[in-house]
């Protein structure tokens, strides 16, 4: 006959719950996860964030406790904050996404249904994937400057959340955007200066909500893909709305490609800067490099 399962034999898990982010209501996640997880594997606990942060502090406690296993539960931000506080350990991330864009969780597939998430959690597939650092800030997804994130600043501002409420603020800042100058070498060697729309450094395949700025990013190549978008006008608007949701924007004649482990941007002033859809002030120089399989996550 087969021993117990006991509390020492089971792995140490931790499931950290963003009550704000996205659109739904994260009443019924408790009795999700409870209903789901696999106990004879996980011995699981729930915390939720109150504050941007909490993350970061409650992992490091809970390492020094013995757990191995952290699941973010919750947007990209969240997956953000798990993410940079386990890097380049041997800890593992797992998603469970229940925010607006979810954007890691989409380019690798993780189910946006939670129970389905958890199954995926219950098999225990690790694989290392890569991160970015931009001004040494990790991020998972993409980074960049110009209109993204011009308008994830004005939309941390805004009070409804949710993909409907990004494309209203969109659309009310788009005639008015002016694009800028910047300075950009790429891997020490090219450099040039452009008039762009947005410049996006792209670890993973998309912003979020399945729109692809890089449709053929690999995520443990060691590599960004970098996208730089000329200005565009009204009328050309639509057709590049589209491009992002086909997978087809790096066929655009407005968007530039390529591939680099280091990308320096330089422009006139300090500006907004996006990474994984959280927008911040940074200074005028901005500093973008990868990270070779430097996470530890659990996939499909």
């Amino acid at each position: 006959m087969a021993d117990p399962i006991t509390k020492s034999t089971r792995k140490r898990i931790l499931f950290i719950v963003n009550p704000i982010s996205g659109t739904r209501g994260k009443e019924s996640i408790l009795h999700i996860i409870n209903n789901t997880i696999d106990n004879e594997t996980f011995e699981p606990e729930i915390l939720f964030t109150r504050k941007k942060g909490d993350a970061l502090q409650i992992i490091s406690e809970k390492i020094a406790e013995g757990f191995k296993y952290f699941v973010a539960v919750g947007g990209d931000g969240t997956v953000n904050e798990v993410g940079s506080a386990i890097i380049n350990t041997d800890c593992v991330m797992g998603i469970i996404p229940l925010g607006s864009g979810n954007g890691l969780a989409r380019h690798l597939r993780i189910p946006l249904d939670a129970a389905k998430a958890i199954q995926v959690i219950n098999k225990l597939r690790v694989e290392s994937i890569d991160y970015g650092l931009v001004n040494g800030l990790p991020f998972f997804c993409t980074c960049g400057v110009g209109f993204d994130a011009h308008i994830g600043y004005r939309f941390a501002k805004e009070k409804g959340r949710g993909f409907f409420n990004y494309v209203k603020v969109a659309l009310t800042d788009f005639i008015s955007y002016k694009p800028k100058k910047y300075k950009v070498k790429i891997d020490g060697t090219q450099k040039m200066k452009v008039k762009a729309f947005l410049i996006t450094c792209a670890n993973a395949s998309q912003y979020g909500n399945n729109a692809y700025i890089a449709p053929n990013a690999d995520i443990q190549d060691g590599l960004l893909d970098i996208a730089i978008m000329s200005p565009i006008n009204l009328l050309q608007a639509p057709a590049i709305g589209a491009m992002l949701f086909t997978r087809t924007i790096n066929k655009s004649t407005v968007l530039q490609t390529g591939k680099a482990q280091k990308v320096v941007i330089k422009r006139k002033r300090e500006d907004v800067v996006h990474f994984d859809g959280e927008p911040i002030i940074m200074d005028r120089k901005i500093k973008i490099t990868v990270v070779n399989k430097g996470l530890r996550i659990i996939v499909p």
